[in-house]
């Protein structure tokens, strides 16, 4: 796999990628010898990352881990019925253990965000590539000691933030954002009013003797078991990052890439729990953040309750131009030049025919299979080429710590500035304390000069 990267993408389309992996001048799928691959995290994503690995690329799942023993025979027994082999991977309930092996190539991670730095660092130090799913951390020193690990060990890590290789969204980027229809950009709405969060308020109950909680727990703390975690965690600011961890830093790093944006200069939020004060969930059911960029905001709205700003565009980016707008979601984008002209509208591409498979997998966002095909195929190109991938862990990176920035904002009630040089937030002592959450007894936070 010889190819310059940036120049494929200039000169084609996502398109193109999904449907002729020739145009890489590339074959995935007839490499003499396979991929050797391991799972971290077997529920939802985790498998559906995995799956669309498996179906650009020959590979051999190796590996899967998970502390629910349940989730992890279903997922052996799937994984063998995919893979060419029809061999049933090994099986671990401490990641730890799987990696010591020291046997895999590409180490995907689909575990809750309070794993992923921790998971992702000891990947990397077993020798592997990783395919990270996103956000990248829980805070901003585990974002930064991820950035030092893939240097330290020289590997690639490709973020799944899978916009970026979403066709449509690629295509518009190229014909409307880099062709320069939208003239000079200077502000920027982002948005999320999926009704997402748990409004249950469940009672304890005892821990099934199939699910080891203390391991999901890992460094988090202890909350009390009232029923298996699974997407629920979400609910949780002891898990992740919200409804901004989860879903602003899609659409962030999304307009970032289209813009050529770096670092926002400040960011600011406000919100809480306005509306559903009786669920357990304690992350914000409605919150407003505003990253500032050189005579650029780009402003995010989250509300779990209550009807979308726009039905059309419920979960999307509204980039506003002084020559026209283009908006744009997973399922579609419209531009709207200024003063009358021509629209443009597109709509997400689908692949039933080409991979009729995804008909029938459990849960599969059939919108996002073909985005992700791209990505994996895009980090193995990386791998190959020893480039960085689209969604490198740096641009990741600076998209997950604006989103936790943006939390942090919120609880301090002022705006912060951070300076990625001397990992702090400027002159306040108070914010770059939180910048390093702590970690349950028995587990070790990492710094970016011991990884």
């Amino acid at each position: 796999m010889h190819v310059n990267r940036r120049n494929f993408i200039k000169g084609t389309t996502a398109a193109m990628v999904l449907s002729s992996f020739g145009a890489y001048g590339i074959d995935l799928m007839h490499r003499e010898k396979p991929i050797r691959v391991g799972l971290i995290g077997t529920g939802w994503y985790g498998k559906s990352d995995l799956f669309r690995l498996i179906q650009v690329a020959n590979v051999e799942v190796i590996s899967l881990c998970d502390a629910d023993a349940r989730m992890l025979e279903e997922a052996a027994e799937l994984v063998s019925q995919r893979q060419r082999s029809g061999k049933k991977p090994r099986t671990y309930s401490d990641y730890r253990k799987m990696l010591s092996e020291k046997d895999l190539d590409i180490v995907l991670i689909g575990t809750p965000d309070h794993w992923h730095a921790l998971q992702g660092i000891e990947a990397l130090k077993s020798g592997a590539h990783v395919y990270l799913q996103k956000p990248i951390s829980v805070d901003v020193i585990e974002g930064e000691s991820l950035v030092s690990a893939a240097k330290k060990y020289g590997k690639i890590i490709q973020v799944g933030t899978q916009r970026k290789s979403t066709p449509h969204l690629v295509e518009a980027k190229k014909n409307i954002v880099d062709a320069g229809l939208l003239g000079k950009v200077s502000h920027v709405d982002i948005c999320c009013y999926y009704h997402m969060r748990d409004t249950g308020n469940r009672p304890p109950v005892p821990v099934p003797d199939f699910f080891d909680y203390n391991m999901w727990t890992g460094p988090a703390p202890l909350r009390e078991f009232d029923g298996l975690p699974h997407r629920r965690w979400r609910a949780f600011m002891e898990y992740g990052n919200g409804i901004v961890g989860d879903m602003c830093v899609h659409m962030l790093d999304t307009v970032r890439w289209m813009l050529g944006l770096g670092w926002p200069k400040r960011v600011s939020s406000s919100g809480g729990i306005y509306v559903q004060k009786e669920a357990k969930a304690n992350i914000s059911d409605t919150q407003t953040a505003v990253f500032e960029f050189d005579e650029l905001n780009c402003v995010w709205n989250h509300r779990s309750w209550g009807s979308p700003a726009d039905s059309e565009y419920p979960w999307s980016f509204k980039i506003y131009g002084d020559k026209g707008t283009l908006l744009g979601s997973v399922m579609q984008y419209d531009f709207i030049p200024q003063g009358g002209g021509e629209k443009i509208h597109k709509d997400v591409i689908y692949e039933k025919e080409k991979y009729p498979e995804d008909l029938t997998e459990k849960d599969i966002e059939l919108h996002a299979a073909p985005a992700t095909r791209a990505h994996m195929i895009d980090f193995l190109s990386a791998i190959d080429t020893g480039t960085q991938p689209v969604a490198s862990i740096q641009e990741g990176h600076i998209s997950t710590a604006s989103c936790i920035l943006a939390n942090m904002a919120m609880n301090l009630n002022r705006p912060l500035v951070y300076d990625q040089k001397e990992m702090i937030i400027v002159d306040d002592p108070e914010a770059t304390a939180l910048l390093k959450r702590g970690y349950r007894e028995g587990w070790e936070h990492p710094l970016p000069k011991s990884v």
